[in-house]
């Protein structure tokens, strides 16, 4: 039976993916007997259904590679043909759609229910408030939705911002400058966006301040037009902190704000930003709320098992255990 489908290709530059004079598609072209046409980032394929599934998974692999090298070549597309037919590119469960972005080691695409929610919501809305436990992926999607937003020339920037607020640890015992002190506080956005494109491309983005990792309190001040700006961390922000966050978004600009409401690390008198948000912002068109829990978790399995049985005591009752 004859079939249509379209392939995006995902923020990929399309003259690198086709090669010189077209060489990896008509690579394809030979190989299968399905119709494929270029427009733009989009290829189109009519054919049989079972071959337009493998055309998807070369598709797939060539995207991968070109990640992976920064470039892609005749020998590579043959060499994934190759593959795909000793059936070595099994995961069916790969749907092109929903990947967020491709990476130097694969891609990244939801891997729960709310993390989908959390893609989707970030599509149809500019600012996505995402709530949840340890280890549901929170930075590293949102970051990954960044990073396919430039890619994809949506944006011409990305901004990364958390709070330098202490977890049990004091900056003031931390050795060197203030930069010193609060540069492990960022460290997990630099591995997330260290996952996803080449080390040499992220320094000169971030040497062209296309890219910025700062500390919250640097975004006093600046409004940030065309921009991704995610504020990782939100439950250790004041009230006024996500306020001033918020504020500094201008126009052709999205965020995304993600916190642990179950993890404040705040002084016991100071209220948490986040929590407060919940109720002041509902309700207004373009501000989507996600909330995640245990069923979201992607780290270790034992992960989840810890998050559930934590959730299960109150305050009173891990204090109390603490000083048995």
């Amino acid at each position: 039976m004859i079939k249509e489908a379209k392939i995006k290709l995902k923020g990929a530059d399309p003259l690198l993916f086709l090669g010189s004079e077209d060489k990896n598609i008509k690579v394809i072209e030979k190989h299968f007997k399905s119709n494929i046409t270029v427009r733009g980032d989009v290829l189109k394929i009519k054919g049989e259904e079972k071959e337009i599934e493998d055309i998807k998974k070369v598709v797939t692999q060539m995207l991968i590679e070109l990640n992976k090298k920064g470039g892609l070549y005749e020998e590579d597309v043959k060499s994934i043909i190759t593959y795909n037919e000793a059936g070595a590119f099994n995961d069916d469960d790969v749907d092109l759609d929903q990947v967020i972005v491709f990476t130097k080691s694969g891609y990244v695409k939801p891997r729960s229910e709310g993390q989908l929610r959390l893609y989707q919501s970030a599509l149809k809305n500019d600012i996505v408030i995402v709530i949840g436990p340890a280890g549901t992926g929170k930075t590293y999607l949102a970051v990954a939705l960044a990073v396919s937003a430039l890619k994809n020339k949506e944006v011409n920037r990305i901004i990364l911002t958390r709070p330098a607020v202490e977890a049990g640890e004091k900056l003031g015992f931390l050795p060197g400058d203030l930069r010193e002190k609060i540069g492990p506080y960022l460290t997990p956005l630099y591995d997330a966006l260290d996952e996803m494109m080449p080390s040499e491309k992220l320094r000169g983005l971030m040497d062209r301040r296309v890219i910025e990792i700062i500390p919250l309190a640097y975004m006093r001040g600046r409004t940030l037009n065309n921009a991704f700006v995610i504020l990782d961390e939100a439950q250790n922000t004041s009230p006024m902190q996500v306020k001033m966050f918020l504020t500094r978004l201008g126009a052709s600009s999205k965020a995304i704000i993600a916190g642990d409401i179950t993890q404040i690390d705040l002084e016991p008198n100071q209220k948490s930003g986040l929590i407060g948000i919940q109720s002041i912002l509902k309700g207004i068109e373009g501000i989507k709320f996600v909330y995640l829990d245990s069923k979201d978790i992607v780290r270790h399995k034992l992960v989840k098992d810890i998050i559930n049985a934590y959730e299960s005591l109150n305050g009173n009752d891990i204090e109390a255990r603490n000083s048995e």
